[in-house]
């Protein structure tokens, strides 16, 4: 299945210059959501993963069904004040300006074999605090896996070191 046609442009949105990659029709077709997941499982299983962490909000979609197929515990990360309980915190740079993620401290730890899922590396910013976030806990980062990928904006410059997959590319 052509995956890359289940996903929507949806122009200039959130502002006018952008081509947002819509992927609620992806999700809503159960073909090309069965087969990203089988695509992305594929990628993970056997690598002894003990924790899926998704990035909010998107991440959740995919990051809670791969924990499941991989007997996995998914762990949120969220925007700041989102979570209820001890947070660890990691800033990163935006074009203009900063913003922060966050983890409950007691998310992962020592021992735990994360993959970091979301879905969509564009800069790689979110996605670089987010492994400094696990690895601050003291848990490994395994592996990175992303629905989307801009490799236009060089985002995997910044995850250097980590075993990605990313799987569709524009």
């Amino acid at each position: 299945m052509d995956l890359k046609s289940a996903i929507r442009d949806v122009p200039d949105f959130p502002i006018k210059g952008i081509i947002f990659k819509d992927i609620t029709t992806l999700l809503k077709n159960h073909e090309a959501f069965k087969e990203t997941l089988d695509l992305l499982y594929d990628f993970s299983k056997n690598k002894g993963i003990t924790k899926v962490v998704g990035i909010e909000s998107r991440g959740f979609i995919f990051g809670g069904a791969l924990a499941y197929k991989l007997n996995a515990g998914f762990v949120p990360i969220r925007k700041p004040g989102k979570l209820p309980s001890e947070t660890l915190n990691e800033s990163y740079e935006l074009e203009y300006g900063t913003d922060s993620i966050e983890i409950h401290k007691d998310g992962v730890g020592a021992g735990d074999k994360v993959l970091l899922h979301d879905d969509l590396l564009a800069t790689g910013g979110t996605m670089e605090a987010a492994c400094k976030l696990i690895e601050k806990a003291g848990a490994e980062v395994s592996q990175i896996s992303f629905l989307i990928e801009l490799k236009f904006l060089n985002g995997r410059k910044k995850l250097n070191g980590y075993e990605i997959k990313s799987i569709i590319e524009y």
